[in-house]
C-alpha cells in the first residue's frame, strides 16, 4: 500500500510525462508509467507539474536576462525553450482548433479538419498571434517587474492555465468516439477541487516577489472566464470537447493572465 506522498509523487511524474517532453524518471512502484494519464485522480497535482514546466522556461528567461539580453530577446528565448520542453503540445491544439472552428461549416467537417495534422490559414494566424502576444507581454512584464518576478509569473501561469484547460474535461463530453479526450476519464469532483485550489496557490505565488494581488486575481479570473467561454464555444460548434480545444484554452488563458499583469492594473 503506497503512502499518500508516494502516490502524489507518481501523479506528478505522470503529469510531467503527459504534458512535456522532459526525461522523467520511472519510480520502482509505477506499474504502467507510460499509460494514458489518469485524469480521474492524477491531475490533482497538475498545477505543480505545470508550475515546473513553466518554471523551466522561467529559468531560461532569467538566465538570458543575466546574460545581458533585452527583455524582448529574453522573452523570445524562454518561449522557444518552452516549445522544446512541451513539444508545442498546446500550440498544436490551438492551431487545429482555429482551423477546425474557423474553416469547417458542419460539425463533422470541423472535427475532420481538427484531426488533420496540416496547418491552414486560421491555424497559422492563431499560432503567430499566440507567440507574438506572449513574447511581447512577457517582455513588458520583465521590464516592469524584473526577470526573477517574470520567471515566477511564467511558472505560475504554467500551472494555472493547464487547470483552466482541465475544466473542459469536467464541463463537456468528448466530441469524438476516439482520441485522447475520449479515452481520458473525467476528473473526479475531489480531484478538480484540489487542482483548482492548488492552481490558486501557484497563481498567487508571484506575490512573493512583489506583484500585487489585484492583477493576479484578475488574471486568474480571466483564465476561468476563458475556460467557460471555450466550453460554450465547443458545445455550440462541436457538441463536446477535444484535446485540441483544451490546448487552445491553455494558450488563451495564458495570454489573458500575461495581459492582466502587463496592463495598467499591475502598476
Amino acid at each position: 500500500m503506497l503512502t499518500l506522498p508516494a502516490r502524489l509523487l507518481a501523479d506528478f511524474l505522470a503529469c510531467l510525462r503527459f504534458y512535456s517532453r522532459l526525461p522523467v524518471p520511472v519510480l520502482p512502484y509505477e506499474a504502467e508509467p507510460y499509460a494514458m494519464l489518469d485524469f480521474a485522480t492524477s491531475v490533482r497535482v497538475l498545477p505543480f507539474a505545470g508550475f515546473f514546466i513553466g518554471g523551466s522556461g522561467g529559468v531560461v528567461l532569467w538566465g538570458a536576462s543575466l546574460a545581458g539580453f533585452s527583455p524582448l530577446l529574453a522573452s523570445a528565448f524562454c518561449l522557444a525553450a518552452l516549445l522544446l520542453v512541451t513539444g508545442a503540445f498546446h500550440e498544436d491544439g490551438l492551431a487545429d482548433t482555429a482551423d477546425g472552428l474557423g474553416g469547417g461549416m458542419t460539425l463533422e467537417r470541423k472535427l475532420e479538419i481538427m484531426k488533420d495534422s496540416r496547418i491552414g490559414t486560421f491555424g497559422g494566424a492563431a499560432l503567430i498571434m499566440s507567440l507574438l502576444l506572449r513574447t511581447l507581454l512577457m517582455a513588458e512584464i520583465i521590464t516592469r517587474f524584473g526577470a526573477p518576478a517574470a520567471a515566477l509569473v511564467l511558472a505560475a501561469s504554467g500551472g494555472a492555465s493547464r487547470v483552466a484547460a482541465l475544466m473542459l474535461h469536467a464541463l463537456l463530453p468528448s466530441a469524438r468516439n476516439d482520441g485522447a479526450a475520449w479515452a481520458a476519464a473525467k476528473p473526479l469532483p475531489s480531484t478538480l477541487m484540489l487542482a483548482t485550489g492548488l492552481a490558486l496557490v501557484v497563481g498567487f505565488s508571484p506575490m512573493a516577489l512583489g506583484l500585487g494581488a489585484l492583477p493576479l486575481a484578475i488574471g486568474l479570473a480571466l483564465m476561468a472566464g476563458a475556460a467557460f467561454a471555450m466550453a460554450g464555444i465547443a458545445h455550440r460548434q462541436i457538441k463536446g470537447m477535444t484535446g485540441d480545444i483544451a490546448g487552445a484554452t491553455q494558450q488563451i488563458a495564458e495570454i489573458l493572465f500575461f495581459a492582466a499583469l502587463a496592463s495598467r492594473l499591475a502598476l
